[in-house]
């Protein structure tokens, strides 16, 4: 699926797919259950991109090496 042709619902959708594990899922699971009952609603997936990052600010750092 070319996600740039999708509807913002369904780029949401395929960010959150991507989305697990601990304090994450629990998140994921209520984003998704707001979307249900149209508690939330994203004109752009920009929209949603910024609350995701003030969920968890810059998620996982990498490890440098020298």
């Amino acid at each position: 699926m070319k996600i740039r042709d999708a509807i913002v619902e369904q780029q949401v959708q395929w960010v959150l797919s991507y989305i697990q594990g601990g304090s994450a899922d629990v998140w994921k699971e209520n984003v998704i259950e707001d979307l249900e009952r149209n508690l939330l609603n994203y004109e752009i997936v920009g929209e949603f991109l910024i609350d995701l990052k003030k969920e968890f600010g810059g998620g996982e750092t990498k490890k440098q090496t020298r």
